[in-house]
This record gives C-alpha cells, sequence and structure tokens, in this order.
C-alpha cells in the first residue's frame, strides 16, 4: 500500500538541530529529530550508504538491477542507488527491472512512470511480464478465481518474475524496496502463521545466495515515512496508487497495527526488527531442504515448485488446487494438496511455466 504524500507544514521557527544554521522543515519520524531539508537529504542518503558498507552488499564491479514498480519504495531506491554509485564510486551497472502482471488500471499506469524514470536516471530498464513467462496475466487469474487468493498467485509469480527477468540482464544481484516497516511486518506476519522457516531468514538483509540471484534490502532500516518525504521534496517521479486487487490483504492488518505502535513509539519499528534478527530457532525444528523444481528448475522445497503447483491449477480450470498445505508429489507422480479441494492432481506434460537458464 503506497502511503500519500504528506501536505507541506509550515516550517517551525527553531533552527536545524543538526546544522545550527538553516531553519528546520520537518521532524524526522525516525528520531523526531527537527531538521531542515538539505539535512534531511544528507542522513537520510549517508544512513543508507553505512548500511550498504557495513553489510558489504555490492562489491565493484556488479551489475545490479532494482526491482522498480514505479512505487515511491523503487523509484527512491533507483535514484538514491544512482547518486551513491556516483558519488562513492560503488563501481555498479545498474538496470530497472520491472514485473507486469497484467492489472489493467494499476500495472500498466504504473509502468509508464518507470519508463520515465528510465530516461530521467538513464538507467536501462527491462520488463517481464506474467502473459509471456506464464500465459496468464493477474486480471485472467483474478476473473476465475476471485479476490480472496489472487495475492497468493501474484506473490508466487512476481518472485520467480524478478529472477528470470534478472537472469535476462545477467546481473548479479537484485536490489529491492523493501523499507523497515515492511521488514517489521514481515516478522509480525510470520510469527502469526507460525512459519518457522520464514521467520528464521526474513530478517537477512541479503537472501537468496543459495538461490539464482541473491537479494539485497539497502532500505532494511529506512523508515516508509521518511521515503515518503524525500521523494516529495525531491519532487520525485511515482505513482502513489494501491494495487486494486488488495485492500483485503493480510499484510494490509499487520501494517495498520506497526502504524500504530509508530505513533506512540517511533523506534516500535527498528525494535520488532531487532527481535526478529535475534530469534534463535530450536535445533530440533525441522527446517525444509532446498531443491529444484523437477519441472521448470527454480529453487523450491518440493518436487514441484509453487508456481508450477499453481499453474497447474489454473491449466486444468481448478485455480485452488494449489492454496493449502502442501504435500509435494507422491511416489506414482501424483500432488496432493491438504486444502478446501482435497484433489490429487497427475504430473502431465502441459504448458510449463519454463525453465531458468543461469
Amino acid at each position: 500500500m503506497e502511503e500519500a504524500a504528506p501536505k507541506p507544514k509550515r516550517a517551525v521557527s527553531s533552527l536545524c538541530c543538526l546544522c545550527n544554521n538553516r531553519k528546520a522543515a520537518l521532524k524526522r519520524p525516525k528520531t523526531l529529530q527537527q531538521i531542515c531539508r538539505e539535512c534531511f537529504y544528507e542522513v537520510f542518503e549517508e544512513e543508507i550508504h553505512q548500511v550498504i558498507v557495513k553489510n558489504q552488499l555490492f562489491r565493484p564491479g556488479e551489475r545490479i538491477a532494482v526491482g522498480a514498480s514505479g512505487g515511491k519504495d523503487s523509484t527512491v531506491l533507483a535514484y538514491v542507488l544512482s547518486e551513491l554509485n556516483q558519488r562513492h564510486n560503488y563501481g555498479l551497472d545498474l538496470f530497472l527491472l520491472s514485473v507486469d502482471e497484467g492489472i489493467t488500471g494499476y500495472r500498466d499506469d504504473s509502468l509508464e512512470t518507470v519508463k520515465r524514470n528510465e530516461i530521467q536516471y538513464g538507467l536501462p530498464l527491462q520488463i517481464v511480464s506474467y502473459k509471456d513467462l506464464y500465459g496468464w496475466t493477474m486480471d485472467e487469474i483474478v476473473k476465475m478465481i476471485g479476490l480472496k487468493n489472487n495475492c497468493t498467485f501474484c506473490g508466487v509469480f512476481r518472485r520467480q518474475a524478478l529472477d528470470r527477468g534478472a537472469a535476462l540482464l545477467k546481473v548479479d544481484k537484485l536490489a529491492t524496496g523493501h523499507n523497515a516497516d515492511d521488514m517489521a511486518e514481515t516478522v509480525l506476519l510470520n510469527i502469526l502463521r507460525g512459519d518457522i522457516a520464514r521467520l528464521s531468514r526474513c530478517t537477512a538483509i541479503i537472501t537468496g545466495e543459495d538461490g539464482p540471484i541473491p537479494r539485497c534490502k539497502p532500505f532494511k532500516y529506512t523508515y516508509e515515512k521518511e521515503i515518503v518525504m524525500y521523494a516529495y521534496f525531491k519532487k520525485l517521479d511515482y505513482f502513489s496508487t494501491e494495487c486494486i486487487y488488495s485492500p483485503n490483504a493480510y499484510r494490509g492488518f499487520a501494517r495498520e497495527f506497526i502504524k500504530d505502535l509508530e505513533r506512540i513509539r517511533p523506534r516500535a519499528i527498528l525494535d520488532i526488527i531487532k527481535s526478529g534478527e535475534d530469534f534463535r530457532i530450536s535445533t530440533s525444528t525441522k527446517m525444509p531442504e532446498q531443491g529444484t523444481c523437477e519441472r521448470c528448475g527454480y529453487i523450491s522445497s518440493q518436487k514441484w515448485c509453487k508456481a508450477c503447483v499453481l499453474l497447474e491449477g489454473l491449466n486444468r480450470g481448478l485455480p485452488k488446487l494449489g492454496i493449502g498445505r502442501s504435500r509435494g508429489l507422491d511416489s506414482e507422480g501424483k500432488r496432493e494438496t491438504i486444502g478446501s479441494n482435497n484433489v490429487h492432481t497427475r504430473s502431465i506434460e502441459s504448458k510449463q511455466c519454463g525453465s531458468l537458464d543461469f
């Protein structure tokens, strides 16, 4: 959910607490300091630079794809990385990577923003689409399954689509705009769902190092409100409309809870992330073993990856086939899914979702 741009407030009469020279223009949501715009730009960018350096997110000469949706997070990430890359001589080749899920009135408009960013920042753009990769658009999927479980399809397909796009660009890493609010929400969601596997790795700043393309989160400790303020004051070109298919997404409830906590205690967001980082998973807890999908070659802890299971259901006219807990394939090549359908499906030679060439 994209947060609306803040309305400009009257500059407070006190001086900036950092430079003691210019008048303060805003109060930082993260620290509640009253600072001027120039100091805000400086501390905002410097904090991100320190996160990059401390966590060794990049190495000179690497090709980095920035996951670009046209929203405020990815737009600010592309802008800041481009600025820091030149200022601190990271030596990176930067690219924009977008996914067209096929959502009329939402993604088609946001992609126009990304195309403008391509020109504004001078970064090459690669767009991959659900229709080309899977033969389905989200409009078509929602028409078949409805609004209840559509985010499951979109999330699974999007993650794999980004990896496929990254493979086309031959990049070394994919940088995403996940911010501190997103990280805190994810910690809470995994606790609420009892998802130990994801809870154990959801706060990692670099993930997927054992997979096709590692991902990193330079905004891990950056507050969403500050990203919005930065984009607003810098007059960056970004798209701020919420996805038309996600008003009732489960994550939205965690998001509202996080925002309530932030209003009471701004540091609550960082505290939740710190708690997630400090979790220790019991050695007796059985974690899924990572392998590869027998059908498309993508990383998976089952015989088939989740994308192939969902796509199989769509192509067979049984869209709810992959929703719920899954036991994978049995010895006869059947997949047993536990859910509302309780249906067995055979491994068939239908249209595959493609193979990854890394």
